[in-house]
């Protein structure tokens, strides 16, 4: 049977930063009590600094707040008690530009804002504005018809018109015209 040699006692895992052979006690860092402290203290003060640099109080808290989340979560780090002050302070202020940089990208990224959508009455009206203009188009002579459409619903110049339809200018001018005003006379007799 073979012979099963015992483990050999596992070292701990070597923290980044942390010199061979240093003990926790000297890399404690700052404790819960003293950030406690330090937050009762200088909250104040760190909203202040944050209000210079941001716009509104809102973001000020939430920065601040961070800011503490951040240093409490990192307390290991500091390992000086009394620079815990300055941490939160650094933190404060790189959080800011952060918020700020977020902000000035939201500008630069906004589209163009969305039309106001039209309220179900004025889709209402709109529709039955086109519904008389279709109407009133109907009751056209063809040729009127025909040049109205070309020109101002396709978009067309009169010399275009005049040529898709084999007709002089001047006769396009005409048609337009005589087609204008019998629209506005069946227009304002439907209204």
């Amino acid at each position: 049977m073979p012979v099963i040699a015992p483990m050999p006692a596992a070292r701990p895992a070597r923290i980044p930063g942390q010199r061979d052979g240093a003990d926790e006690t000297t890399a404690a860092g700052t404790t819960v009590d003293h950030l406690t402290e330090t937050y009762r203290a200088h909250y104040r003060s760190l909203l202040g600094l944050a209000a210079l640099l941001l716009d509104d109080t809102a973001s000020c808290e939430d920065v601040v707040q961070e800011a503490f989340i951040r240093v409490h979560s990192a307390r290991k780090r500091v390992r000086d008690p009394e620079k815990t002050l300055a941490y939160l302070r650094q933190t404060v202020v790189n959080l800011s530009r952060s918020a700020l940089r977020r902000r000035i990208l939201g500008l630069k990224l906004l589209s163009k804002p969305m039309p106001d959508m039209a309220s179900a009455e004025e889709g209402a009206y709109d529709q039955l504005e086109r519904d008389s203009l279709i109407k009133a188009m109907k009751g056209l002579q063809r040729r009127q018809r025909e040049v109205l459409v070309l020109r101002y619903f396709a978009d067309m110049t009169e010399a275009q018109v005049a040529e898709t339809l084999g007709i002089s200018l001047g006769s396009v001018k005409a048609y337009g015209s005589r087609g204008i005003a019998a629209l506005r006379v069946a227009m304002e007799a439907s209204a």
